[in-house]
């Protein structure tokens, strides 16, 4: 992805943000050299990987497979490990109309995945098999709002605004905005994208960044270039 166009989406996804009554943290304001400068004191924004995260999976069509995300927070895997301390993390995204997020599941992470405003998110749910592998022909159940679901493999959930989705590891699942772009907002345990998105096709979880402009904000994925 082009670094300009990187930058376009962070604009325009600020401005959906705000218009559902979110605003960002202070630190997703920072210039570069600004989160630079203040690198000590923000290190566990940088270790915990919370910021600004744009993707197409490596892929170079963001408009028809990608998505924006925020880490608002994110706590530690010792603490989930070990049953106490901060073993959450949150995250606001955006998917928008057709643009698909592609059939994935998660090893460690649970999630509650709640549509915050716009138009309906539809996720498409398969269950695994026997070792945790994508199962074309079996369901599994999932909670909505707190609701027992039972669901058929490939079935597709359509979440209103205000709705919500419970996934489990091994809840497979792909989704995309119906009817028009979504703000969604996740809750879970720990976050960790660098190994605990597993993918049914094999695409990268982070895009390549052409540099054709100077960075607005740093992604999640420059830390290791701008902090190392």
């Amino acid at each position: 992805m082009k670094r300009s166009r990187i930058n376009q989406i962070m604009a325009e996804a600020d401005e959906m943000i705000r218009h559902y009554g979110f605003v960002l943290p202070p630190f997703a304001y920072w210039t570069p050299d600004e989160f630079k400068a203040k690198r000590d004191v923000a290190q566990n924004v940088i270790t915990a990987r919370c910021g600004w995260d744009i993707t197409d999976y490596g892929d170079g069509r963001f408009d028809e497979m990608g998505l924006f995300l925020f880490t608002l927070r994110n706590g530690r895997l010792t603490d989930l490990q070990r049953g106490g301390g901060m073993c959450y993390a949150e995250k606001l995204l955006i998917s928008r109309q057709d643009q698909l997020s592609p059939m994935h599941t998660h090893v460690i992470k649970a999630e509650d995945i709640i549509n915050r405003g716009g138009a309906t998110l539809v996720i498409e749910l398969y269950g695994s098999d026997d070792d945790g592998n994508f199962a074309e022909d079996r369901g599994g159940t999932v909670y909505c709002d707190g609701i027992r679901r039972d669901f058929a493999a490939g079935e597709k959930l359509k979440l209103a605004p205000g709705e919500s989705v419970t996934l489990m590891p091994g809840d497979w699942h792909a989704f995309w905005g119906e009817g028009g772009d979504v703000l969604i907002g996740e809750v879970s345990t720990v976050n960790d994208d660098e190994t605990d998105n597993i993918f049914r096709a094999p695409i990268g979880r982070f895009a390549e960044i052409e540099e054709d402009q100077a960075p607005t904000h740093l992604l999640v994925s420059d830390y290791g270039t701008w902090f190392d």
